[in-house]
């Protein structure tokens, strides 16, 4: 799949660990930079809708970035 600059994919989220997990995932490409697309199907007044969160693909999707490891500290002792 050719990858096109300000466009994306999702895809039906079928490993849903919880209620809170994305009822689809894929990636966009925005303006050159990667990043992640997350879905969830919605109910509001006038009907069902999607709503969206994008986050850089450098980092995990919809996870904490990992917790700095004692070497990385930098200690004034």
């Amino acid at each position: 799949m050719e990858k096109k600059d300000n466009s994306g994919v999702l895809f039906k989220n079928d490993r849903k660990e919880n209620e809170r997990a994305p009822d689809y995932k894929g990636n966009i490409t925005v303006n050159g930079q990667d990043y992640w697309l997350s879905a969830w199907i919605k109910e509001g007044k006038s009907g069902k809708f999607m709503g969206l969160a994008l986050s850089p693909k450098d980092e995990s999707p919809l996870r904490a970035p990992p917790k700095p490891k004692f070497d990385d500290l930098d200690l004034p002792f």
